[in-house]
């Protein structure tokens, strides 16, 4: 198989492992539910030992290796309009206006969740640095412009040269290195968009290991999952594990509808541990700092990797609106509540000048009428709003929806 990024691997003889205790149940989890086909189809690829699409599904979920740095190609074509990813940015956040990451007040373009909401369309480059749950560095390279999000310890910076703009949080002690089930907005790294899709295969999926591949110059196994059943608007996800690691170097995702959707890889990649400079941050003269205590963030504040800074907690942060989740596997229904000056349009949603500009009006600007409210839809994700202002959204086709919020 032709390589997919002709990187310079940087294959230094220092290995750096960083040990992470992976419960059993988790891959047995995975296991129990998936057809696993074992063999390796024979392949133009790198000449690799045969391996079952069990041992590697475990290889990939129980890596050791967290040290690594490399650039990132993403592009995705989620068909998702543009003028509603930062609001879904914002809206995932948790925090409508309350001065909190993700609301409207004073730090612009550097909301993590709002920027990061931005990778759904289009393509970036990042460059990416991990030296284990503590410090992970993110640069998205823009046009004449760029990105930062630095997490070092009980630090996170977030800063837009654009508007030379700054967010800092400070959490608590103690906090560093915890980790969150709530993912990211964005699959900002091949082993976040790894996880999130693994976690997928629990539910009923075909699992293959289908040939050898290189990516970034390493070599890789590729694994394919298949969903089964109907309800999904996921056809295929083809993820490249790199041999030696099991760290995934590539994930490709294909839509029920034809196309790709989401294509996230190193073009280079490197297991050597970063230096402790990479992730030291001081914001640029004249740069506006926001501060935010680490209560005003609810945990799992969507940094990449899941890494929970903010103050754990049963309840949503700030007014955040409680989510639920129903399903499994890839019919996963995510659902909330808009709030009720969103829904009547009363409130913080009004124009300088003109009526009400409230959440369900723009759905249904951007939406189309359907049984039961309006459909949001695109090549993956699709939303259903009703008109009492609930909100299901999930890779899966609007009978799901509709099935989840009990209309016709």
């Amino acid at each position: 198989m032709a390589e997919q990024e002709q990187g310079a691997p940087n294959r230094s003889g220092r290995r750096t492992l960083v040990r992470v205790a992976v419960p059993v149940a988790v891959v047995a989890a995975v296991a129990a539910g998936v057809g696993l086909v074992p063999a390796l189809a024979s392949d133009s690829g790198p000449n690799l030992p045969s391996v079952t699409a069990e041992q590697l599904v475990a290889k990939a979920l129980g890596s050791d290796t967290e040290a690594l740095s490399g650039t990132v190609q993403m592009k995705a074509d989620l068909g998702v309009p543009s003028q509603l990813l930062g609001a879904a940015g914002g809206f995932a956040q948790g925090v409508g206006g309350s001065g909190a990451p993700g609301g409207s007040s004073g730090s612009g373009g550097a909301q993590p969740q709002a920027k990061l909401a931005e990778l759904l369309a289009g393509q970036h480059t990042l460059q990416v640095a991990v030296d284990g749950p503590d410090r992970q560095r993110i640069g998205l390279v823009e046009d004449l412009a760029g990105y930062e999000l630095v997490h070092n310890g009980t630090d996170v910076w977030a800063w837009d040269s654009s508007s030379n703009e700054a967010v800092h949080l400070k959490a608590p002690q103690g906090a560093a290195g915890k980790r969150s089930e709530r993912p990211s907005v964005a699959p900002v790294t091949p082993q976040d968009a790894a996880k999130q899709f693994l976690a997928f295969a629990s539910g009923s999926t075909t699992v293959a290991v289908d040939g050898t591949m290189t990516v970034a110059g390493r070599d890789a196994y590729r694994l394919t999952l298949t969903p089964k059943g109907q309800g999904s608007t996921i056809a295929r996800v083809r993820i490249a594990v790199d041999a030696e690691h099991g760290v995934p170097l590539s994930v490709q995702a294909t839509a029920a509808s034809g196309g790709p959707v989401l294509d996230v890889h190193y073009s280079k990649v490197s297991f050597d541990r970063p230096a402790a400079s990479v992730f030291a941050f001081t914001p640029p003269k004249g740069a506006k700092v926001t501060e935010h205590r680490a209560d005003d963030v609810p945990a799992g504040h969507g940094l990449p990797g899941g890494t929970s800074l903010g103050k754990p907690s049963g309840k949503p942060a700030g007014g955040a609106p409680d989510v639920q989740v129903t399903g499994e596997g890839w019919t996963t229904v995510v659902s909330t509540r808009l709030p009720l000056d969103e829904v009547s349009g009363q409130g913080g949603g009004h124009g300088a000048k003109g009526g009400p500009q409230g959440a369900l009006s723009m759905v249904k600007a951007f939406g189309k009428p359907v049984g039961g409210g309006t459909l949001i839809g695109t090549k993956v994700v699709n939303v259903l709003v009703t008109d009492d202002g609930r909100v299901f959204a999930g890779a899966v086709t609007l009978p799901v929806l509709q099935h989840a919020a009990g209309v016709k």
